[in-house]
């Protein structure tokens, strides 16, 4: 126990040194330090307050050993947490960082508003990653822990998130700004620190979008540690950077006359391009939609159902082992556009009845899912033999072309989110509106749709 918290007050004390803490740290430190003096005087085991999970992990102590040890452990924990910060007091008094000079002797007062239990960067971020790890893809999980590894590189594991400061913030702000686009590619710069990659000449930096994702999942890991009791405040808030102007590679809708040209060679097929019912379906999905590569291509014959009159495709990650979605909001119903069914799309479905999945040619690749062949031929095939392959056109334009296209037919934002698989934000769309749209307003909505005619 002692060790526990005397590594805590080495930590807090090097901080004081260096930079000091706010007077609002310090006075809500106090706070604390009085409700466990409170809980002390009635001598209560009671665990709010206290860094229970963090200590367990630090010193090794199984859950069956802290039950065994109770409620004396949860008195010692206590008395070292309210002695630590006692001293960290102390020690702000001492280097004139924040007076005490007229605050009253410290005495047993009623429970206020209290700083929980600092906890290490590390620990949070395993418990953070650990929490959400239920509701992201596989991909994702590996993408966020990448993101606040900047962070645990930068401060170190053992770093407490009491002592993380808006200018800290700001300095992994510029962090990002100096860190090359190629460092997790370039095994010469993958082996370098942080501090040292940043400072390599020569190298392309991240890009705007990919620093604001970074700063997005920091802001999103310090609200949930301030809400969880890892942290006393949250940081990052309003510190996006300005996006880098439209690149030319970066992925835009297809025009109307595009589209159209698409459709034609997809539905006639007068080139003779199109020659697998599995690379005509997979475009067509994807153009009537909006739907991701990946949720079509590992989409199941039983994927395709029917609710009434309306019938729809649902996306999800039940089935094959392989089948993920990127979040929550992509498991979804997305009713068939009408030009689907009058295609006969259902045709195609009924002659693959003697299978499982609606593709089986497309084959899973761990590093694109299923969606690698038919990106491929879209990509490197399709669209440069019709001659409108451009940077920024790639099969997931249709994606573009489909979110467009229904905002432009006053389609409201939520319905296309919906849609599409993007989560819906904001008090009536999460509160009151939790149980989402039916069916047939989805369908009524996505048939506003049209490929317009070429021109």
């Amino acid at each position: 126990m002692q060790a526990y918290f005397t590594a805590q007050l080495e930590q807090y004390i090097d901080w004081l040194d260096r930079r000091g803490l706010s007077k609002n740290a310090l006075a809500d430190a106090r706070e604390e330090m009085l409700d466990h003096e409170s809980f002390m005087d009635i001598n209560s085991a009671n665990p709010t307050w206290l860094p229970v999970q963090p200590f367990k992990r630090k010193m090794g102590v199984s859950d069956a050993d802290w039950d065994a040890s109770l409620p004396r452990i949860a008195t010692e924990l206590r008395k070292g947490r309210r002695d630590m910060l006692r001293r960290v007091l102390e020690a702000a008094e001492r280097l004139e960082h924040y007076s005490y000079g007229e605050a009253p002797a410290i005495t047993a007062a009623a429970p206020a508003p209290a700083l929980p239990a600092s906890s290490t960067l590390g620990e949070a971020v395993d418990d953070f990653i650990a929490e959400h790890s239920r509701q992201w893809a596989g991909k994702t999980i590996g993408q966020n822990r990448a993101y606040l590894n900047i962070l645990v590189e930068y401060f170190g594991s053992d770093r407490l998130l009491a002592t993380i400061t808006k200018q800290d913030a700001s300095e992994v702000k510029k962090i990002l700004q100096a860190l090359p686009s190629s460092r997790n590619t370039k095994p010469e710069l993958k082996a370098m620190p942080l501090m040292q990659v940043i400072k390599e000449p020569g190298h392309k930096k991240i890009a705007a979008k990919t620093i604001n994702s970074h700063i997005q999942m920091f802001k999103m890991f310090f609200d949930w540690a301030e809400r969880h009791g890892h942290s006393p405040h949250t940081l990052f808030e309003g510190m996006k950077v300005k996006k880098d102007k439209a690149s030319e590679s970066e992925r835009r809708p297809f025009t109307p006359n595009q589209a159209r040209l698409i459709y034609t060679e997809l539905t006639d097929n007068p080139s003779g391009l199109v020659r697998k019912d599995s690379h005509k379906w997979g475009m067509l999905l994807g153009m009537f939609t909006g739907a991701r590569l990946n949720e079509i291509c590992q989409l199941d014959i039983a994927d395709v159902k029917q609710d009434g009159d309306t019938w729809f495709l649902n996306i999800t990650d039940e089935g094959d082992d392989n089948k993920s979605v990127k979040s929550n909001a992509g498991r979804r119903k997305v009713p068939l556009h009408s030009e689907l069914i009058r295609l006969d799309f259902l045709d195609f479905v009924d002659s693959r009845r003697n299978g499982t999945r609606l593709f089986p040619d497309y084959s899973y690749s761990a590093n694109g899912g299923y969606g690698r062949n038919l990106g491929r031929w879209c990509n490197e095939s399709f669209l440069p033999k019709l001659g409108i392959k451009q940077p920024g056109l790639v099969f997931h334009s249709l994606r573009h072309t489909v979110v467009t296209r229904l905002g432009q037919s006053n389609v409201p934002e939520p319905i296309i989110q919906c849609i599409i698989g993007h989560a819906r934000s904001g008090v009536t769309q999460e509160v009151y509106l939790r149980e989402g749209y039916t069916l047939e307003q989805l369908k009524e909505a996505i048939d506003r749709f049209a490929i317009s005619r070429a021109t």
